[in-house]
Order: C-alpha cells, then structure tokens, then sequence
C-alpha cells in the first residue's frame, strides 16, 4: 500500500523540514504562501496515512479538496506578485515555479491513491457479502478489544476496528495488519464514539453485520476520582452506539460489561441473578449502559448478548499481542501490569493496596480470566446470539484468587523476587468477588481453559520481549 512520508514530499520539493518549520513561524508575505503549501503537503501525507491504515477515503472530496487548495495556491500567488518590483519578483521566481508544479505532483499523488489498494478495499466494507460477517469492534486498538479483533479475522470474519485512541495502542492495530494484509479484512477509523455525528457517518458508509463494544475508560480508581468522564465515555457514548444501530438496522450486539455492576454481593459466588448493586461509578456506569440496552431491546428484534467478566489477565500465545498501558496509566492499572514492570525493573516493587479486608490473607479477592478465554466467551455469544432474544452471562473461572496469591503465582511465573509495599485501601473496591460460569457452560458450550499460572507465563513471555510495548 502506498505511503508518502512527509519527508519525502518535502524533499520533492527542495524543502526541508526545518524550512517548514521556519515559514510556518513568519509572517511574510512568501511564508504566507509557503504555509498554504505544507498544509497541502501536510494534507496528502494524511491521505497516505489513512490508506496505509485501510481508512475509508471519500475520492470525490480528495479531488475537490486539492482543487481548492491548488487554486488558493495560484491566487495567492497571483495577487502578490502584482505589487513586486523586478528584483523582488525574481527573487521569488523559483517559489512560484515551484507553487506551479504543485498540481500536476498533486494530481500523480491522487492517481497513485486511486489505484492503491485503499480505494477499493474501502467498498468491500461498505457492501453486505454473503457468507462473510462484517463486525465493528468498538475500542478494538485497546487490549482486549485487539485480542477480539485477532480471534475474528483468524474466524474469517471481516472487521472494522473504531478507536480514538486515548487508550488504545496503534502498534496493536499495526501487528493485525501485518498479520491479515488482504483487501477487505480489516479497516481502521479514527473516530470518538461521543461524537454523534461521526458514527452515524460511520454508520452509513458501512455494511455492518453486528457490533462488539469494548470502546470504555476502566480503571475503577480514577471513576471515583473523575466520575462525569465515566458516565459520559460508557454511559452516553454506548447510548450512541445504539442509537445508530437503530438507526441503520444493525441487528446484533455483544456488549462488554463488568462484575462491578455487582458490587459487593452478600454471598458467593455471584450468578447472573445476584443483584446488581454497584459502589463506584465505573460499574454504576456500566449498568446504566446495560439498562439501555435492556430497556431497548424490549421495543426492538435485536439479538443481544451482555457479558459481565472478571479481572482480564494473559495475552496471545502465540506471542503477537499484550498488555501495553500508557505510561501515565500504569498507577491505575492491572496489577498484573504493575507485577510485570515489578519484575523488569521499571518500577521499584509493587504496591497492594489493602490488606484489612475480611478475606482469608487480608487482601482482595478476585477471579482472574485470561483474555484468550474471554475472547473465546465473545465469539461464542456472537455464534448464538439471536434476534429478539437476551443473553446475559458471568464470564470467569469460578474461582477466587487473593491479590496476595497472585503476587506469589507471577514471582514463579517471572523468577523474580518481587519487593512488597503494603498500602491502604484504594476508593471504590470490594472485598470479594468470583463467579459461577454454570450458565455460559451450559448454554455457550464455553469454559476457561488457562489456569492463573499458565496465563502469566503466556504474558511475561510477550512482556520480556516487548518491554517498550509496541514501540
């Protein structure tokens, strides 16, 4: 697939990049053009980008686009060099020279576009094709959402990943590119679900078969600590998301929710019946998003299937995608995370927070489900999912684990003796919580296959091997 670095068409045109940076900063009159000019450099390296990451291209406002500019560029020249004298005007004559190759460089870059792989591979996505499932995966840059996005296209499935990458990785969408080059596999769009207008856009141009929405902020700490983001990222935006499958007639959704919509249940182990009744605003917003779609579903034939899971864990066995938080993230996130940086020396040792709750060794307890596992629970809810018809499924392993224990199980895992700083409680956890898998058993057909052990050492191996993330 092709794609111009900015570079390399600055240096089409003699200019280098502190060149630009120069004239971006003047206010000449020759500088005034010259902006204009890298901003038509800066706009065909954007289309590049996008057909290097399959997004969908719109070819008609690519030629109007570069028209206008081109035209603009012409004017702007135009007019100032009716008020030069002699030496000025040849002073700046090779500018201009410059300026007037500028349509015919931009009309080879179009032609070049037209033919690559992006322009056509953008129509296989926005027609329906029998036999094949096109699913939009919602927050598919992000860690699970990539794992789900991995499983679907090795299904033969055909994907459309949304992201806005605030917390996803653009290196996890890269890796699945590689892996799945083929015109009409996979596609990626930039796009916020908060932006209502964009998804219906979204929408319109694709032909989607179904949805699977991971897109959400998830770190129970920082919900107390910023509660509106929480309500508007899971709450409001899933509101969209249904409005517009509503809208364009999508019939199927898998929603990811949380045991935290649970709260801290009375007894163990929780069932799908255990009342809901969550203590921090990450699960009180998703069960919000949950009633949503409930209550919808009670006017509407979409197929619907809620999967409440447990604490995410693991990686791809074989070693293509993890775990790779921002940097500025890694205080809030999981602890496996925490374990492994631990370990590699990136931070000093590992702090537990909390060891007074009212469990066995005073830490929480938790049930720990490897994100292979999960994903499997998700292909198999979208295999079963029918219309008019409610699925709502604990997806775990049936069995609790101590933070303390966890720690244990990834200094084996690692080899390395992890130093322990004990601290107080973090706002909005629970003591205790696992599951009862009996139901996804019985009607999925699906069981967790990788016990705690076993997961870690599948995520340290990838964790050695890519201790900066992605980069």
């Amino acid at each position: 697939m092709v794609h111009f670095s900015s570079t390399a068409i600055y240096c089409l045109f003699g200019f280098s990049k502190s060149t630009y940076l120069y004239y971006l900063t003047s206010s000449s009159s020759s500088s005034y053009i010259l902006q204009n000019f890298f901003g038509l450099c800066l706009y065909i390296h954007s289309l590049s980008l996008s057909l290097s990451l399959s997004l969908p291209i719109n070819t008609n406002n690519i030629i109007i686009h570069i028209s206008v500019l081109v035209k603009e560029q012409i004017s702007s020249v135009s007019s100032l060099v009716s008020g030069m004298d002699f030496v000025e005007l040849k002073r700046r004559s090779s500018t201009s020279r410059k300026l007037l190759l500028l349509a015919g460089i931009a009309a080879i870059c179009f032609l070049i576009f037209r033919n690559s792989s992006g322009f056509s591979t953008s129509v296989k996505f926005s027609q329906h094709e029998p036999g094949v499932t096109h699913v939009l995966v919602t927050g598919g840059a992000g860690y699970i959402g990539s794992h789900a996005v991995l499983r679907l296209l090795k299904d033969s499935y055909r994907v459309t990943i949304v992201d806005n990458l605030s917390r996803g990785n653009m290196g996890a969408v890269k890796a699945l590119q590689e892996l799945f080059p083929e015109p009409g596999r996979l596609q990626f769009i930039y796009a916020d679900l908060g932006d209502g207008a964009a998804v219906n856009k979204i929408f319109s141009q694709n032909a989607f078969d179904a949805v699977m929405h991971f897109a959400a902020v998830a770190y129970v700490g920082e919900s107390t600590q910023e509660p509106l983001r929480y309500y508007h990222n899971i709450t409001s935006n899933t509101l969209l998301l249904v409005k517009a499958m509503a809208a364009h007639g999508v019939k199927t959704l898998i929603y990811s929710s949380t045991c935290a919509t649970y709260g801290e249940p009375e007894k163990m182990p929780i069932t799908e019946e255990t009342p809901q009744a969550p203590i921090n605003p990450y699960g009180k917003a998703k069960k919000m998003a949950e009633d949503i779609i409930l209550d919808y579903s009670k006017t509407s034939d979409m197929a619907i299937m809620i999967l409440r899971y447990f604490n995410v864990i693991g990686s791809d066995p074989e070693g293509r995608l993890g775990e790779a938080p921002r940097p500025e993230l890694r205080e809030q996130g999981r602890i496996s995370g925490a374990c492994f940086d631990a370990a590699r020396g990136i931070i000093p040792g590992l702090k537990i927070r909390g060891v007074d709750y009212n469990t066995p060794d005073g830490t929480c307890v938790r049930d720990y489900i490897d994100v292979t596992d999960l994903i499997d629970a998700h292909v198999k809810a979208l295999e079963h999912a029918k219309p008019s018809k409610v699925g709502i499924y604990n997806v775990g392993t049936g069995k609790g684990s101590s933070v303390k224990q966890f720690v244990e199980a990834c200094k084996r895992a690692t080899g390395v003796d992890i130093k322990i700083d004990y601290l107080s409680r973090r706002p909005g956890d629970y003591a205790e919580v696992y599951s009862d898998p009996s139901k996804i058993r019985r009607e999925l057909n699906w069981i967790a296959r990788y016990s705690l052990e076993e997961s870690l050492a599948i995520a340290w191996r990838w964790q050695k091997v890519h201790r900066n993330g992605y980069n």
